[in-house]
């Protein structure tokens, strides 16, 4: 997510994955591989945002169809079911909830491995959505998630998946009615998600986007077709 430094932590995460898997191998064999793949623009295609100020119940809902725990290879695409009913709930788009999952699948989300990182780093992010403490933190008050804790991200990928739509929600909600760039409502709530409300705030002024955000905001368009297809 946001502070993560993506082109160096590709190569970080390849070093520590093969550590500490051949550490897991010892004990008990286990491990992911990391996701990422393209297809064209958001612009287009994409259903419109929410709404800034949107204010979805924030009432439980049943559980999604899809097992939550970590098992085997990850694919953004086999979380489909959660990522449509997390959306639904905070009411976000779930395209552009499924686009981050990809965007976010450049390591290996494996709780194993993303403790033993954060453990050496501990302002890293957990969970496929790469979350930060202080994000999951701001964000869980007043939701059906409230009483559940960011240590658990790792281990539960639905409530990994809720946690960042209802973060984008709130992203959203702090969006001008009308942004004055062509970007689009979703690609500053990415931008948001990837750099923080302030500098979203700032793109959507105008100001220049930096060469990290502008590699994120790349990521998502690649992704945006088929996370549609995902969601379908």
């Amino acid at each position: 997510m946001s502070e993560e430094k993506k082109g160096s932590g590709r190569g970080r995460w390849l070093v520590i994955g093969v550590v500490v898997v051949a550490g897991l191998g010892l004990v008990r064999g286990t491990g992911h591989d990391g996701a990422a793949s393209a297809d064209p623009s958001p612009t287009a295609a994409a259903p419109a945002g929410p709404s800034a100020g949107t204010a979805p119940s924030t009432g439980s809902s049943a559980a999604p169809s899809k097992p939550s725990k970590p098992s085997g290879r990850y694919d953004p695409a086999d979380y489909a079911a959660p990522v449509r009913q997390y959306a639904a709930e905070a009411g976000v788009n779930p395209q552009l909830l499924m686009a981050i999952l990809y965007n976010e699948a450049y390591k290996p989300h494996d709780p194993e491995l993303e403790r033993a990182w954060q453990r050496g780093k501990p302002d890293a992010s957990f969970g496929i959505a790469n979350m930060h403490r202080a994000a999951f933190d701001d964000t869980r008050p007043g939701r059906p998630f409230a009483s559940r804790q960011w240590e658990e991200l790792p281990d539960d990928r639905n409530l990994a998946i809720q946690a960042a739509a209802w973060h984008l929600h709130d992203l959203a909600a702090q969006l001008p009615a009308r942004p004055g760039v062509s970007l689009s409502r979703d690609e500053l709530v990415a931008l948001g998600y990837n750099a923080g409300a302030g500098n979203m705030l700032a793109f959507a002024r105008g100001v220049k986007i930096g060469s990290q955000a502008q590699s994120y905001l790349d990521r998502l368009r690649d992704n945006w077709s088929k996370s549609g297809e995902a969601v379908k």
